[in-house]
């Protein structure tokens, strides 16, 4: 029995000594935010002090694992450029990820098969080091509210939990493209007779295209980002329609849920980023408004957390 696990411990010593080796020769670090419309890095020195920050296209790995990579180099080499140092070999730069995709096992296989070259590399969803930067590593809950939504937690013994995140239109409550479902629903009830027409609906139906026909054609195409699109109209209308502010208070119930749901003791400080979180601030119940924060970090920066708590573990 000891013999047959003696190739594997042996094989484990060797890469220990092969990543403290490496990072012996670490001279640069890299955060790298990945999503689906855009990559952001930071670039630090080997102390974690931050030099200056570059951008890309999309490195989500739906778009392919190989364009991601493009996508990040391209960013990395802005970074650099930014800071007029010359850019080293990879094997001098140890590189965190937080990715769109990264949950996709083979999809994060194949993206960390093509490593081009950097010494030390960690690959993580985009969600944890949107956590990570928001609490710059510490404990804590971040709910992120864009054109979807989701919510992870950092717990004090180092365990993690995600809620929602299921995909739209069955999740993503809170987010804006949940918000733009609702406003084309109450559409719907003012069309059918059902509920009175107001400048909300007139706002709505002038978007879809201004009859009931164009709104059939509309929703025959639409998708998460197009219902997305509706949000501005229901933020701008909350504020003197009574439906499109119960809607946006309806909004803030489902952030409170996620919050729970992740940290039901309430002791742990909560952090809401995304397009959406500063006017959701408003609208949500009061127990919650007292305890979410700002977040104290981006994803680019949690990720470049992320490759520091590697190094200081080998």
């Amino acid at each position: 029995m000891n013999n047959l696990h003696t190739p594997q411990a042996t094989l484990e010593t060797s890469n220990q000594t092969k990543s403290v080796e490496q990072a012996r020769e670490i001279c640069y670090l890299i955060g790298v935010d990945g999503g689906g419309t855009g990559t952001r890095v930071v670039l630090a020195d080997e102390s974690g002090t931050e030099l200056a920050r570059g951008a890309g296209g999309p490195s989500g790995l739906v778009h392919g694992r190989q364009k991601a990579w493009d996508s990040i180099l391209v960013a990395i080499r802005q970074a650099f450029q930014d800071t007029n140092l010359a850019m080293p070999e990879l094997s001098a730069i140890a590189i965190g990820c937080g990715l769109a995709g990264v949950n996709n096992v083979q999809w994060a296989a194949e993206f960390i098969a093509l490593n081009p070259g950097f010494a030390l590399l960690q690959a993580e969803t985009d969600a944890y080091t949107t956590l990570l930067g928001a609490h710059l590593g510490q404990p804590g809950v971040v709910i992120a509210l864009g054109t979807g939504s989701v919510g992870e937690v950092l717990q004090a013994d180092g365990q993690r939990r995600e809620v929602g995140g299921w995909g739209f239109p069955v999740s993503d409550e809170a987010s804006g493209a949940w918000l733009g479902l609702h406003a084309v629903n109450h559409l719907q009830r003012t069309l059918d007779g059902r509920a009175l027409a107001n400048p909300f609906s007139a706002a709505v139906l002038a978007h879809c295209g201004g009859n009931k026909d164009a709104v059939f054609a509309w929703l025959a195409s639409a998708n998460q980002t197009r219902y997305a699109e509706l949000a501005p109209i229901v933020i701008r209308c909350a504020t003197e329609v009574d439906v499109a502010r119960n809607i946006m208070l309806a909004a803030g119930r489902e952030v409170q849920a996620m919050a729970h749901a992740l940290d039901a003791s309430g002791q742990l400080p909560i952090a809401l980023c995304g397009g959406l979180a500063a006017v959701m601030a408003h609208y949500l119940p009061l127990e919650l408004q007292q305890r979410a924060q700002k977040p104290q970090g981006d994803s680019a920066s949690g990720a470049l957390i992320l490759i520091q708590h590697y190094l200081q573990k080998i």
